[in-house]
């Protein structure tokens, strides 16, 4: 259950700040830039935030690498997919929510590989910032 969360917040994290739907923060801001600007500021500060605690989490537990292989195990099965005819890349909006979905898992599998290690392998991880 505990990624199943991750992945749903981190989806939507996404989808809201950009989908190829007229519900998005990007499209928004750009409408309401002059009219509501407090609060075009006040949510791309929450997007932010968001993004950096994500990033900073998905960074530290499974790094650069870890994030360009599970790209890469996602875009394999999209082009498995694509493959055997069971999606067609298109549609631009389907093109759109398929690379949300990607990473979305990314930043979902970032967000739970700690606590999966630390379960499957009994040790803890431990930050060595100490002076």
């Amino acid at each position: 259950m505990g990624f199943l969360l991750r992945w749903v917040f981190a989806f939507v994290l996404l989808a809201a700040t950009y989908n190829p739907t007229e519900f998005n923060y990007v499209d928004w801001a750009l409408a309401n830039f002059d009219a509501q600007l407090p609060l075009v500021v006040l949510g791309g500060l929450i997007l932010a935030v968001s993004y950096i605690v994500y990033m900073t989490a998905t960074l530290r537990s499974i790094g650069m690498f870890g994030m360009l292989l599970v790209l890469a195990i996602v875009g394999a099965i999209v082009w498995v997919l694509v493959d055997r005819g069971v999606i067609s890349l298109a549609n631009p909006s389907l093109n759109t929510w398929l690379a949300l979905f990607a990473l979305s898992l990314v930043l979902a599998v970032g967000m739970y590989w700690s606590i999966l290690f630390r379960r499957l392998s009994g040790q803890l991880e431990v930050d060595d910032n100490d002076p």
